[in-house]
């Protein structure tokens, strides 16, 4: 049996072709791909050819985030029924050194990460219309989910566990700096997490538009208002928590004005070096803490998308069919329209 699959090459350079697919082994299932999710950093592999030091150096197949239905199961395979839509966890730690043996799995030694080009090889995505994966990956959705739907479980793992960082968020008041994906579903757990107030600031008007349908009490696009936070910042900052889901030096720096002394920061964007105002780190006690990805979070997605008690469903923008890869790619570039930019697989329902 073959399957298509999108496959990097490097900058600008995505080609649809096909290759063998195996039949699924012990403690395995086949999916018949539905739904993947555009992620920035797919996005950065595509325009630039990796972030940092991260680079593709090798051919590798897109995709971190999703879902598809159950076309056969391996033996030993229990649980998971075939027909069953499923989003797919893209981690798989060793389970053996160190890190995850004390607990701490997202910090694993010997990580895989599928869509990944961090190691060499690189580990192979999703963006494909069949697949073969260990059912232990898989997690089943119940109700009238989408496979749209399903797909954003990886996305909205990644921001539960940023929301983890911040402690208790009841009655807080929460600032968040970026209104991408990643942005708009770190509201909806903000919201969740009982967060009293949510102020969301961007430089894009489409972008903050979606954002009061996913919990935003205000919108401030600090491109045509460049003052609109100035009132947040009296006093020496209101906001309890800030998020940045940016990782831009303006919207960093406006961060530490407007959080409160002794407030916490959760970095959930990513870049390169930066210069930051330590002096207001220290001056006023700020907490300052990293998010990496997640691990129990990606089955609390499920669930609160399933049920949906978070509804994803606003983020969504453009849907692609998979000869199309190139122009999904263009369209996720473009912010002035898009948000979160899926691929459709010919293994949908």
């Amino acid at each position: 049996m073959l399957t298509r699959v999108a496959r990097l090459y490097g900058k600008q350079d995505i080609k649809v072709e096909t290759q063998d697919v195996r039949q699924a082994g012990a403690g395995e299932v086949l999916l018949r791909m539905a739904s993947g999710g555009i992620c920035g950093s797919d996005l950065h592999y595509y325009q630039d050819g990796g972030f940092g030091p991260i680079q593709v150096r090798e051919p590798i197949i897109s995709g971190h985030e999703a879902s598809g239905y159950i076309e056969s199961l391996g033996e030993g395979v229990s649980g998971l029924a075939i027909g069953a839509l499923v989003a797919v966890n893209p981690s798989q730690p060793c389970g053996t050194c160190h890190y995850c043996k004390v607990g701490q799995p997202i910090h694993c030694l010997d990580m895989r990460f599928m869509g990944s080009a961090m190691r060499l090889p690189h580990e192979q995505g999703m963006f494909r219309d069949w697949l073969v994966v260990p059912a232990k990956q898989c997690f089943a959705f119940d109700g009238n989910s989408t496979p749209a739907e399903a797909a954003c479980a990886e996305p909205l793992a990644v921001c539960l566990h940023a929301v983890a960082q911040a402690g208790d968020l009841t009655g807080r008041r929460v600032l968040v700096t970026g209104a991408g994906p990643i942005g708009l579903l770190t509201v909806a757990a903000a919201r969740y997490a009982g967060a009293e107030e949510i102020v969301v600031t961007d430089l894009a008007d489409a972008a903050l538009s979606r954002a009061p349908a996913m919990g935003a009490s205000r919108t401030v696009n600090v491109l045509t208002d460049p003052q609109g936070l100035a009132p947040y910042q009296e006093g020496k900052g209101v906001f309890d928590v800030v998020f940045d889901c940016s990782a831009a030096g303006p919207a960093l720096r406006s961060a530490f004005a407007a959080v409160k002394p002794r407030g916490t920061i959760v970095q959930v964007g990513v870049t390169g070096d930066m210069t930051i105002p330590l002096n207001a780190l220290v001056g006023k006690e700020i907490v300052w803490r990293g998010s990496q990805r997640f691990d129990q979070e990606f089955a609390q997605a499920v669930k609160l998308i399933a049920s949906r008690t978070i509804d994803v469903r606003p983020i969504i923008s453009h849907e692609f069919p998979l000869e199309k890869a190139v122009e999904a790619f263009e369209q996720a570039g473009d912010r002035s329209v898009a948000c979160k930019v899926q691929i459709t697989f010919g293994g949908s329902n």
